[in-house]
Order: C-alpha cells, then sequence, then structure tokens
C-alpha cells in the first residue's frame, strides 16, 4: 500500500518546519528536533514547546519540552497514551494516585484516564497517542 506523503511547511515562528509528517518511512531525529524546540522563541518566552513528528491515520507522535514547574493542567486523551521521558523528571498524578516518573521511563494510559503533569525539573517527553480512524 502506498502511502500519501505528507508535510509541514515553515513558518515565521518554525522557520525550520519542512518535514514529512507523513510518508512511507519517516525518520525522526530526536535529539535534532529536541535542540530546534529549545532554540525557537515559543521556547523562551513560554513554559513549554513542542513539535509533532509524526502525524497519521489512527496515531500522533509528539515531542514536548517542559521548562521547571510548567504544568500540565489535569486533561483526558481521547485515545490511548504512552509517555516516555528522555530527560528530566515529572510529577504524574491521575484521580488514584501520583507518581514521579524519571529520565528512561514511560508510562501508558487508557483513553478517557483524567491526568495531570508538573515537571519537577527541565523536561523533554516523547508523546505516542491514538487517534480516531478516518474512514477511507
Amino acid at each position: 500500500m502506498k502511502v500519501e506523503e505528507k508535510f509541514n511547511e515553515a513558518t515565521r515562528l518554525r522557520p525550520e518546519g519542512d518535514r514529512a509528517v507523513d510518508a512511507q518511512l519517516v525518520t525522526i531525529d530526536l535529539p535534532a528536533f529536541v535542540e530546534q524546540i529549545r532554540n525557537e522563541k515559543s521556547w523562551q518566552g513560554n513554559d513549554r514547546n513542542a513539535i509533532t513528528v509524526f502525524k497519521t491515520n489512527g496515531l500522533r507522535i509528539v515531542l514536548i519540552a517542559l521548562h521547571k514547574d510548567a504544568e500540565m493542567i489535569e486533561h483526558k486523551a481521547d485515545g490511548i497514551i504512552s509517555l516516555q521521558l528522555l530527560e528530566g523528571e515529572i510529577l504524574c498524578r491521575d484521580n488514584e494516585q501520583s507518581f514521579n516518573l524519571g529520565e528512561g521511563q514511560m508510562l501508558a494510559l487508557h483513553e478517557g484516564v483524567r491526568h495531570s503533569i508538573v515537571a519537577i525539573e527541565e523536561s523533554i517527553m516523547l508523546l505516542t497517542l491514538t487517534t480516531t480512524l478516518l474512514a477511507n
């Protein structure tokens, strides 16, 4: 099956934005993307920055950088998610428990589970989430 290639285009806020986000094969250079989002104005002026590195029907992968004390207030995802911490430390809470996630650790949540995240220190994480499949 041939996959239609999809690209993000560069913008004023993300001049290095030209890249494939969906294709038969997409390579993802995480260290390069970490450097890119740390060098963007959005990182300098906000408590976080993120970039979608892969987006297709049913799956999305997002690299997220959080400054120390940045908080992702309680929310839920419509699909299953996994979160892999690449750098730093975060505090995760759901309705029943709180726990720290350190570098190299992961968590997985089913759809609809309410949760929040606070960066204990500057942190980089890779979020993978399932999305609704669109009819072809």
